[in-house]
């Protein structure tokens, strides 16, 4: 049978495909450290959730309400006919305020008001620490002003009796320096001073304290507290076509989350009426102020009144003064009036003209009467407001905040000459007024001095009593809308615990699943990376196609390596039988010479190539073993005999008067083995095998010998076995578990694919079947006893003794 034919019968495809059976089984093997991980891992991640405190997830919807923009006008109108264009992109009403509700100044206030910065812990033996919230027996407080100044968290340990004595020991950083402070407390409340504060401690309850206890504070900066609130909140609107905003809020303890979004939505409601209502409040403190100078002006007046009467005696003017002043009646009405407005302007006009009134709002429905005057003034209040709120988000780099600047300055100035021009008016209509009351004074100028005076004084309490009386109408009128400002936002559900959201224990045990079964994996596919020398047959068939006659186990030769005996069933002597058979299944008819090579020694030609001869023996065939490795004879180690003994290399040197079949010795071990040494070690070795006289001596061997073979030197240090190939019908490659490299199998490799070596095939030997990934070998019982065993399943010739 031809090289190729064999290559198509053993080698098969260039790729094999993998066996996962193979790769499964390879890794249950070491089943005990797959369970022994899980188990690890398992533990470590029950342990880790027991030492977790479970994270809450408190949500609550809140509807926020937007102002009616159904009505724009002025500017307003226009800037927002300039977003519908796309030329302009504000951002909405409704972002504006879910970015106010989760700002930090806001959260800051929630964290003053509810002393989030302070927390309370109590440490259990085996988990984690217990939060104490509302039920914690000593309280602990600082100022906000002196804990927003804390470097690091301050941290307390109160030892507790129930006799109502604290212990109190203090760690904290001061000055770069870590500080600690210990003070004793007989009974509460008491006063701790540091050097980074004043810490004041209550007590909740005097009974609250059933047992001694150790509890510790931890007092951090509002504005880092702050900064956590944040973190664990979010906002989200519910969807696009509503104002409805969900609050998601992360936090150990259900109660405080809770309270924590109830406080939040309570101050963003204060701040936001606050807002709206400081056109109001301005307007109140304004009429508050004039009230008090329209009274004390009233107030004189009447006195004057008085005072005149009483002086002048009169009690009641005459029917014809009276018929004579009807004509001016009306026209000191118009003027009482006009001078009440002018009064008004006067006012507003000194309140707008002050410097330190330039970025305030402006009074507004104090009773002017000129409607183009009220709209400008409220414009102008309506963007102010608009720019306080933007600010508290935004910067004043911002450009809606340097538009609006610069919108607030024209309105400003519109203000200004609106008011100078109502104010131009109403001087004209008083002179008028004036004018047409010195005609009516002219038909009554010979009325009594008494009369006239007494007018003069009537007309300046009647201005004064309008004026004070419509203030006193306006200040409740201001009041009353004050009293009616709506919260901005309305809790919509309250605030509800959806559960733990975190540690999740399903995710972490499935990790710990995951990595009981990874790292075992992981360091067994690693260590199969980092082997470099064969190991066990699987090893071999990965890394080359050449097929393999056989698996030679470690076997104690206790000096005889010769561990083949006849007419017996143990494990050694059924091994080379398995080989025996393969190699007897490959050589064709007519085909007698074995050759066995190795790539370096000390992988066990001479070994196998002899208890491979004797198997032959025992089968009752003629074998003769020739030592071809005449640079370092192993034949005769192996059959114990001299080196000294003539052999194959006289014959060589001298074919003429050298007998060949008498340096052929009898063994010890079968009548029908002979063993034909390397003799005496040549100068010239490799000229020597390449002489015509190694194909007469193997003719001759092969005329009177069933099998001969052929044990040669490693082809991986020397040429004599490439050229004593030539003579050989089939060649063993010998490669030894654990001494073996991979990489020398790329030898092996190229031998085959250059047809360098003849029916080359490969011998497995000193397999270590103690070792787990190769106990599925071998595994033979008493004598005649086998455990099962598989044969090839390509090839059809047997391997892989197992148990």
């Amino acid at each position: 049978m031809s090289d190729e034919k064999y290559d198509d019968l053993f080698q098969g495809e260039d790729e094999k495909p993998i066996d996962y059976k193979a790769i499964l089984f390879e890794y249950l093997m070491y089943w005990p450290w797959f369970v022994a991980c899980l188990l690890v891992c398992i533990a470590g991640a029950w342990c880790y959730l027991r030492y977790q405190a479970p994270v809450y997830n408190v949500n609550a919807t809140v509807l926020i309400k937007q102002g009616d923009k159904n009505k724009p006008s002025g500017q307003n109108a226009s800037l927002e006919a300039m977003q519908d264009l796309g030329m302009l992109s504000m951002a909405s009403n409704f972002d504006n305020e879910v970015e106010i509700i989760q700002s930090r100044t806001l959260l800051k206030e929630v964290v003053n008001a509810l002393n989030l910065n302070i927390t309370y812990t109590e440490k259990r033996s085996f988990g984690y620490p217990m939060q104490l919230y509302k039920n914690t027996p000593v309280q602990v407080w600082m100022s906000p002003d002196e804990a927003d100044k804390l470097t690091s968290s301050l941290q307390l340990q109160l030892e507790c009796t129930p006799e109502g004595k604290v212990q109190v020991n203090t760690a904290f950083s001061h000055n770069g320096k870590e500080q600690t402070l210990s003070k004793h407390f007989d009974q509460l409340p008491g006063v701790l001073v540091t050097p980074v504060g004043t810490i004041t401690l209550s007590s909740k309850d005097s009974t609250s304290i059933q047992e001694a206890h150790t509890i510790y504070a931890t007092i951090i900066s509002p504005t880092v507290a702050a900064a956590n609130c944040k973190a664990h909140l979010s906002a989200d609107p519910v969807s696009k076509v509503t104002t409805i905003v969900r609050l998601n809020y992360n936090d150990t303890n259900v109660d405080r989350g809770m309270d924590f979004l109830n406080t939040l939505v309570a101050l963003y409601n204060r701040d936001a009426n606050d807002d709206k209502n400081e056109v109001a409040s301005r307007t109140a403190e304004f009429i508050d102020t004039r009230i008090q100078i329209i009274n004390q002006e009233l107030g004189s007046t009447e006195n004057q009144l008085a005072t005149y009467k009483q002086k002048a005696g009169l009690t009641d003017l005459s029917s014809d003064a009276q018929l004579a002043l009807q004509g001016n009646a009306e026209y000191t009405q118009k003027q009482a009036e006009n001078a009440t407005q002018l009064r008004l302007v006067q006012f507003l006009k000194e309140y707008i003209d002050n410097p330190a009134n330039q970025m305030e709002v402006i009074p507004a429905n104090i009773g002017l009467t000129d409607n183009a005057l009220a709209t400008v003034i409220g414009q102008y209040n309506e963007m102010l407001t608009e720019r306080k709120r933007l600010l508290r988000t935004s910067s004043e780099s911002n450009p809606a905040v340097v538009n609006l600047d610069a919108s607030i300055q024209a309105t400003r100035k519109n203000v200004q000459t609106s008011v100078s021009s109502v104010l131009k008016g109403l001087e004209i209509t008083r002179n008028d007024l004036e004018h047409q009351a010195r005609k009516f004074e002219g038909k009554i100028s010979n009325a009594p001095t008494q009369e006239k005076e007494l007018l003069s004084i009537t007309r300046q309490q009647e201005i004064k009593a309008s004026l004070y009386l419509m203030l006193l109408q306006k200040r409740e009128e201001n009041a009353i809308t004050l009293a009616a400002t709506a919260n901005n936002g309305r809790i919509v559900e309250e605030p509800l615990s959806g559960g733990p959201v975190s540690p999740n224990s399903r995710t972490f045990y499935l990790l710990a699943l995951v990595l009981g079964i990874g790292i075992p994996v992981s360091i067994i596919y690693l260590s199969n990376l980092l082997r470099f020398k064969i190991e066990s047959r699987a090893d071999v068939e990965k890394i080359t196609n050449v097929p393999v006659i056989g698996d030679i186990p470690v076997v104690e030769t206790k000096g005889n390596p010769i561990v083949v005996r006849e007419n017996r069933n143990d494990l050694m002597e059924e091994v080379f039988r398995s080989v025996r058979t393969n190699i007897q299944f490959m050589l064709q008819e007519n085909q007698k010479v074995v050759l066995f090579t190795s790539t370096s020694s000390g992988e066990g030609k001479s070994f196998t190539a002899g208890n491979l001869a004797c198997s032959f023996a025992f089968m009752g065939k003629k074998v003769v073993i020739v030592g071809l490795d005449i640079r370092k004879p192993g034949l005769n180690k192996v059959f114990h005999l001299s080196h000294k003994e003539k052999g194959i290399t006289q014959y060589l040197v001298d074919p003429e008067h050298t007998d060949l079949l008498s340096l052929c010795q009898t063994s010890s071990e079968s009548e029908n083995l002979y063993i034909l040494p390397g003799g005496i070690v040549p100068p010239n070795p490799t000229e020597l095998v390449a002489r015509q006289t190694l194909d007469q001596a193997i003719e001759i061997l092969k005329k009177h010998f069933d099998y001969v073979l052929l044990d040669t030197a490693p082809i991986g240090m020397v040429t004599d076995t490439q050229l004593i190939a030539r003579v050989a019908d089939l060649s063993v490659y010998i490669c030894r578990a654990d001494y073996t490299h991979k990489s020398h199998y790329e030898l092996i490799n190229d031998l085959k694919k250059d047809h360098k070596l003849p029916n080359i095939c490969t011998l497995i030997n000193c397999i270590n079947m103690n070792q787990r990934k190769n106990g599925y070998y071998y595994g033979y019982g008493k004598y005649g006893k086998y455990g099962k065993y598989g044969y090839g399943k390509k090839y059809g010739y047997g391997y892989g003794y197992g148990k």
